[in-house]
């Protein structure tokens, strides 16, 4: 009661405190670097990684890059590889010229080796930088190179691509946000009972939406996906929370004449509903930070983050809104457009067996589809761009002019010798889909000495520790042939060199997928496991958190099993946060059901009488919460060009509406279904009396 007198007493000081906070949230949002490369969250001890550190360490290699150029002669090629040469941070050019010397005959120069840069009217080039993958400094060497080499030339690699999705990325973010926002308004228009509350509303949010992206500064970096739908997440998970508060308000408001008297309790009742309904969310959140792919963490620490902030800016800021605009507040009220419930919820309540055959019917299917959605998943990043993109269409040219669809880099003991680098050679250019190998040795042939060679020829490929080799492949990044195919590679490089080391996207997405397989299920398990013992303690029994989970669980089974019959494959990173967010965002609503089902069963009513009271009062906050998640997140799916933002929104939205019905029709069902279990196994609900009363009383409200 002190806290919320507090509040309702500094309301002024409070909003003075917010807007003043928006000036370093807003310096500390944009000065919060964003990655863009998904390779830089798997585990630091994993081959791949280490085989890149050492590869920037020891080489100055970091990101790589295929350069195509088109209907250009060699001789302007040789021009233009010079001028890439000069871009800052552009480490090495390698054409079919870089390993030959004045001192070295062309004749003595493989023919492969000429073949392997050219093909058609296209050559091709390697260029290494001294900088990582996805570092700035790397994305602005690419958009150099493109401004310098103009039309005719094409730039793939991942370094292209991370260039590619940031450009894109923040020209979309200030329009997510935009739609996000215009429609959470609009259903708050139509669904609640006041014209001008929702702006108040989103005013509040806004403000506790920046002070979350503003604090990401601490974090050092956020994720791209982070990013882009933290804000719209926030807005929609924190929506209800000023909802509550609301209600709450104008409900106090009919007994109190008072408006500060009012709004003291209003908060005191709203910070209890609001803090048990925030728990489960922030529990979801945080079952993320348990992947090992530490994409999850990123976003599980910022979701988790801009809860906390909503239910802080839900019992403070907005309550000052409300007080200071008080009165054009309660001058646009309006009947709400949502209808009594009491005959709906008599319906729901009759039919039960219907529903529950439905829902066992409709398992199997769901479960089928979610598992064969799970195998489905794609893990290339350059399938969630649109087809127009620069590197989209460079990949495209890499792979039917030059038959490359991915290159694996070799990292082997620069004191290995040379005939055994060579019989290693041989044999790698045996396996399946390996379109060639290049080093020194398979470049110059063994006809001229190592030693013969000019250092600049020699300090591309080698350097005090390591020597570097190059393997082109035929088959698609995270393809079961490319992982097949890296797996047969390594078993040769072991024999070879035991400390030696394949590296290169394709190497890493192998590792990202056998990471990711683990932490779906590790995920899973621990956002359950959380759920289940906050429902246990707050419900305080051991059946319901049975059927809450199961009724949202079923509802995410039905979610993640329709890509599957409609034939849509997802981002590998969509299964595994969406069945978190979707329990942890919507188990509110089952939760909010079955405890006001408890209080009625405990003061002596009827389950049948019970669970039409729960239904008739739950309806309406259900409908809102679940449309205002699909609001939030539905335009976003579909404005986005960019998969794996447009995907997820799409799940979640879709999730909202799923989670909503299901918690509207079949948990009705099921608690009426296990009436006399919950009974037995529910804190208080023993020793209840449960007078018997008629049908008809129970459906008049």
């Amino acid at each position: 009661m002190k806290f919320s007198k507090a509040v309702v007493r500094c309301r002024i000081p409070i909003l003075i405190c917010a807007l003043l906070l928006m000036i370093p949230s807003a310096l500390g949002m944009a000065a919060t670097r964003v990655n863009y490369d998904m390779l830089n969250y798997l585990p630091e001890d994993m081959d791949t990684v280490i085989g890149q550190n050492e590869l920037l360490e020891d080489f100055h290699k970091g990101a790589f890059s295929f350069l195509i150029l088109e209907d250009m002669p060699a001789k302007d090629a040789a021009a233009l590889k010079k001028q890439v040469e000069r871009v800052e941070h552009v480490d090495t050019v390698l054409w079919y010229d870089s390993l030959m010397d004045v001192s070295v005959p062309m004749e003595l120069l493989p023919d492969r080796l000429y073949d392997a840069f050219n093909a058609g009217n296209a050559t091709m080039m390697a260029v290494f930088f001294d900088t990582s993958t996805s570092s700035d400094l790397t994305m602005d060497a690419i958009r150099e190179i493109r401004a310098i080499a103009g039309e005719r030339c094409f730039v793939s690699g991942m370094s292209a691509l991370v260039t590619d999705l940031k450009d894109l990325c923040e020209v979309e973010e200030p329009i997510y946000v935009g739609i996000a926002v215009a429609l959470a308004c609009g259903a708050m228009l139509l669904l609640l009972d006041s014209w001008l509350a929702p702006f108040v509303f989103l005013a509040s949010i806004g403000m506790m939406i920046l002070m979350n992206l503003g604090s990401n500064y601490f974090l050092g970096e956020i994720s791209y996906i982070t990013k882009a739908l933290s804000a719209v997440l926030q807005l929609a998970v924190t929506m209800d929370y000023s909802i509550f508060l609301w209600n709450s308000y104008n409900e106090q408001r009919r007994t109190v004449d008072d408006k500060n008297q009012a709004m003291s309790r209003a908060i005191q009742a709203t910070l209890a509903s609001v803090v048990g309904s925030s728990i489960t969310t922030v529990a979801g959140f945080i079952a993320l930070c348990f992947m090992s792919f530490t994409m999850g963490r990123d976003l599980g620490i910022v979701m988790a983050k801009g809860v906390l902030l909503g239910v802080l800016g839900c019992v403070t800021v907005l309550p000052a809104l409300i007080l200071v605009f008080d009165k054009p507040l309660q001058k646009t009220r309006h009947r709400s457009l949502i209808p009594s419930m009491g005959k709906f919820a008599g319906g729901v309540v009759k039919a039960f067996p219907v529903f529950l055959v439905l829902f066992a019917l409709l398992i199997p299917p769901a479960l089928y589809g979610y598992n064969k959605t799970n195998g489905e998943v794609y893990y290339d990043m350059g399938q969630c761009l649109p087809q127009n993109m620069e590197y989209v269409i460079a990949e495209g040219k890499l792979r039917n002019d030059f038959n490359i669809a991915s290159t694996h880099m070799l990292l082997v003991d620069a004191g290995l010798p040379a005939k055994d680098v060579r019989a290693m050679t041989r044999e790698m250019e045996q396996v399946d889909g390996v379109k060639y190998v290049l080093g020194l040795e398979s470049a110059v042939g063994s006809r001229v000495p190592e030693e013969f060679l000019p250092q600049s020829v020699t300090e591309k490929l080698k350097s005090g520790s390591w020597r570097l080799l190059l393997i082109n492949s035929e088959y698609k990044v995270a393809s079961d042939a490319v992982n097949t195919q890296i797996g047969a590679l390594n078993d040769i490089l072991k024999r070879y060199d035991q400390g030696g080391m394949l590296i290169g996207e394709s190497a890493c997405m192998r590792d990202m997928i056998q990471t990711t397989d683990h932490d779906f299920k590790m995920v899973n398990a621990v956002s359950i496991l959380a759920i289940f013992v906050i429902i246990a303690l707050v419900e305080k029994s051991f059946t319901l958190p049975f059927l809450l989970i199961a009724v949202i669980e079923a509802a995410i089974f039905v979610n993640l099993g329709l890509p599957h019959y409609l034939g849509q494959s997802l981002p590998f990173i969509a299964p595994i946060c969406i069945s978190t967010i979707q329990l942890g965002a919507t188990v509110d609503y089952a939760i909010l059901m079955t405890t006001r089902y408890k209080t009625e069963r405990i003061s002596g009513a009827e389950k049948r009488q019970a669970v039409h009271t729960a239904l008739t009062t739950s309806i309406p906050s259900v409908i809102v919460s679940g449309m205002g998640l699909f609001a939030a997140t539905f335009g976003v799916a579909l404005y986005s060009e960019i998969d794996i933002i447009s995907s997820m929104c799409m799940l979640m939205a879709r999730g909202a509406v799923i989670s909503m019905a299901s918690v509207i029709f079949i948990l009705p069902a099921l608690l009426l279904l296990c009436d006399k279990l919950i009974c037995a196994t529910t804190v208080g609900m023993k020793q209840s009396k449960h007078p018997k009363i008629s049908n008809q009383e129970v459906y008049v409200k």
